[in-house]
C-alpha cells in the first residue's frame, strides 16, 4: 500500500526559513542607514533619496516575466519570477526582484496571494498578503477623501457647477464586495449631503492606484493626481482633481506609501514589492519608481506583469515602458501542463490526469503568446513550470514542441527546488540577452487615433478578426477627441482567461471579435481604459472564499494563509 505524499503547503514552508534583519538587506544592496525604514524587523521603507545619490549609475536590465492564459488558480507566474532572481543570484549576478503587492480581495477570495511559493515566494508571505506596510490601505483611503471632498463641494454651493448624474469619481475598498458595485449616498435630508447613485471600484482598480504605479517622483505623483477626471459639469466639460484644489490633501495621504517596500526572497534575494494595480482591469504592472530603484540598485530586475502576455505584458510594454523609458532586456513566457491542458478541452476537475493530445491541442494558446512577444521584437525564453501532478510523456511533449520551433525553453522547478531549479532558466536568459536579437517597439504610435490602438491590440494581440464598438463608445471617443485625449494609450480591460473577450473561449480561438462597451478616461494615470465582455471594476467573492480556512493560533500567527 502506498502512502500519498503530502506536501507543505507555502505558508509552513515561509514559517521554516530564518530571514536575515531587512538592516543587512539593506546594507548588502548598498543602501545608507539614512536611506530605509525598518517597518518591524523584516520589511522596509526606501527613501526616495536613493534616486538622487545614484542618479549617475546605470541603469540595470530589466527582465519581464509574462505567462500564456492562466487557469483560475493561477500557474505560479510570481514563483518563477522570485525563483528567477534567486538563480541569478547563484550564478553570481545582482539580481532583484521587483513585483506587485498582493490586495485583500483576491487573497480572501478564489485567487490566492501573490508572493510566489515554496522555496520560491518573498517573504514575511503572511504579513505582505493582509497589511503589509498600509500601502493599499493609504490609497483606499485617499479615494475615498477624494469622494468625500467632491460631495461636500457639492453640499457646500457647488461652485464648479457638477453635474450630481455625471460624477465618474467612485469610492474604494480593497474586498471583493459585489453589493457595494451600485449605492445611493446622501440619503437622511438636507444636512446628510445630496443624494445621488455611487458606487465602490476594489482599490487596485483605482486611478489612484494607477497614477500611484505610473508616477516617478513626488512632483509627477501630484501632477498626475491633479489632472484625474473626476466629474463633468451642466456643460458636459471635465472637472478635474486640480479644480477642486485637493491634489496637495491626496498627494500628503500617499507621500509614506510612495516609498517603495523592501523585504526578501526565501533565498534573502533583495526584493521590492510595491503597488499593484490588477491587469485585466488595470494596466497590472509593480510601481515605476520601484522598478526604477531596483535598476539602480541591482545588475538584473526580475518584474512580472498580471496574467498573460495578452494583458500584463501587452501593457507593461504598450504602457509602464513608454512612462518609464524602461527597454527590456528579456522576456520569460511561464507555461504549465495543466493550463495547456485546459486550453485543450480538459475540465478543471482533470487537469491532475495524464492528456497528451490534448496538451497538444492547448499549445496554440502558448504559440499565440509567443507570436505577441516576437512581434515586439524582444527575445524570450519559454519557463515551463513543472508541477507535482505532471506526467513525464506531457513535460517532453511540451519541450519538444518547443525544440521544433526552435524556441528557447527551461524546465524549471523553483517552488520545489528555490534558486536551485530556475539554473537552466537563468543560463538561458543570460544566453538570449547577450546573443539574442532585441527590436523592441510597440504595437502603435501615441498619434494613431484611439480606435486604431484599439484595434491594433486586438489584432495583433489577441488575433481578433473585428472590434466592434457600442453607441455609448462610440460616442465617448468623439468627445475624447475634442477633449484631447485620444493621444493616450489605450488599457483594455478583459478577461484573463481567454485571448477573447468571453472566458469560455479557451486555446486560440479565431474569428472572434471584441466588442468595447464602454470607455473610462484615466488621465491622471495618462491612458484610456476600454472595457471589454463582462469584466467588472469590484469583483464578488466565491461560494467558497479563501477565508473559510484562515484563521490564527494562539501565539497570533496567521493558519490556512495557503
Amino acid at each position: 500500500m502506498t502512502t500519498k505524499t503530502r506536501w507543505k503547503t507555502d505558508l509552513e514552508i515561509a514559517k521554516e526559513i530564518k530571514l536575515k534583519r531587512i538592516q543587512e538587506i539593506a546594507q548588502e544592496l548598498g543602501l545608507l542607514e539614512e536611506e530605509f525604514e525598518p517597518y518591524g524587523h523584516y520589511k522596509a521603507k526606501i527613501s526616495l533619496d536613493v534616486m538622487k545619490r545614484l542618479a549617475s549609475k546605470p541603469d540595470g536590465k530589466v527582465i519581464l516575466v509574462t505567462a500564456i492564459n492562466p487557469t483560475p488558480a493561477g500557474e505560479g507566474k510570481s514563483t518563477v519570477t522570485v525563483g528567477l532572481g534567486q538563480a541569478l543570484n547563484k550564478l553570481g549576478k545582482k539580481a532583484i526582484v521587483a513585483m506587485r503587492e498582493p490586495s485583500l480581495g483576491p487573497t480572501m477570495g478564489v485567487k490566492g496571494g501573490a508572493t510566489g511559493g515554496g522555496y520560491s515566494q518573498v517573504l514575511p508571505m503572511d504579513e505582505i498578503n493582509l497589511h503589509f506596510t498600509g500601502d493599499l490601505h493609504a490609497i483606499t483611503t485617499a479615494t475615498n477623501a477624494l469622494a468625500a471632498f467632491i460631495d461636500n463641494h457639492i453640499h457646500q454651493g457647488n461652485e464648479l457647477r457638477i453635474d450630481v448624474r455625471r460624477i465618474v469619481w467612485k469610492r474604494a475598498v480593497d474586498l471583493n464586495d459585489r453589493a457595494l458595485r451600485r449605492v445611493i449616498v446622501g440619503l437622511g435630508g438636507p444636512t446628510q449631503g445630496v443624494p445621488r447613485e455611487d458606487g465602490f471600484d476594489i482599490t487596485v482598480a483605482s486611478e489612484i492606484m494607477a497614477v500611484f504605479c505610473l508616477a516617478k517622483d513626488l512632483t509627477d505623483l501630484k501632477e498626475r493626481l491633479s489632472r484625474m477626471v473626476v466629474a463633468y459639469n451642466v456643460d458636459k466639460q471635465p472637472v478635474t482633481v486640480g479644480d477642486l484644489g485637493v491634489e496637495g490633501a491626496l498627494t500628503l495621504l500617499l507621500k509614506d506609501a510612495f516609498k517603495p517596500n523592501l523585504v526578501q526572497t526565501a533565498e534573502h534575494t533583495p526584493a521590492l514589492v510595491h503597488g499593484g494595480p490588477f491587469a485585466n482591469i488595470a494596466h497590472g504592472c509593480n510601481s515605476i519608481i520601484a522598478t526604477k530603484m531596483a535598476q539602480k540598485l541591482g545588475e538584473y530586475v526580475v518584474t512580472e506583469a498580471g496574467f498573460g502576455a495578452d494583458l500584463g505584458a501587452e501593457k507593461f510594454l504598450h504602457i509602464k515602458a513608454r512612462f518609464a523609458g524602461i527597454e527590456p532586456a528579456a522576456v520569460v513566457i511561464v507555461a504549465t501542463v495543466r493550463a495547456l491542458k485546459m486550453h485543450g478541452g480538459v475540465s478543471k476537475q482533470e487537469l491532475s490526469v495524464e492528456n497528451v493530445d490534448a496538451l497538444r491541442r492547448g499549445l496554440s494558446n502558448l504559440q499565440k503568446h509567443i507570436e505577441t512577444i516576437q512581434a515586439f521584437g524582444l527575445p524570450f525564453v519559454v519557463a515551463l513550470n513543472r508541477f507535482i501532478t505532471d506526467a513525464d510523456q506531457e513535460i517532453e511533449t511540451l519541450l519538444s514542441f518547443c525544440r521544433d520551433h526552435h524556441y528557447p525553453v527551461a524546465l524549471t522547478e523553483v517552488w520545489e527546488k528555490g534558486g536551485e531549479g530556475g539554473m537552466e532558466l537563468a543560463e538561458k536568459v543570460l544566453d538570449m540577452i547577450e546573443h539574442g536579437t532585441n527590436q523592441f517597439a510597440p504595437l502603435y504610435d501615441l498619434h494613431d487615433p484611439l480606435p486604431d490602438k484599439i484595434r491594433k491590440i486586438a489584432h495583433a494581440v489577441y488575433g481578433a478578426q473585428a472590434v466592434e464598438f457600442s453607441t455609448k463608445a462610440q460616442k465617448q471617443m468623439a468627445q475624447f477627441a475634442e477633449y484631447g485625449w485620444d493621444r493616450l494609450p489605450v488599457c483594455m480591460a478583459k478577461t484573463q482567461y481567454s485571448l477573447s473577450d468571453d472566458p469560455q473561449k479557451l486555446g486560440r480561438p479565431t474569428g472572434f471579435a471584441i466588442t468595447v462597451r464602454e470607455l473610462k478616461p484615466s488621465i491622471g494615470a495618462g491612458f484610456i481604459v476600454a472595457l471589454t465582455g463582462d469584466v467588472m471594476t469590484m469583483p464578488g467573492l466565491p461560494k467558497e472564499p479563501a477565508a473559510l480556512k484562515m484563521d490564527i493560533d494562539e501565539r497570533g500567527q496567521a493558519i490556512g494563509l495557503f
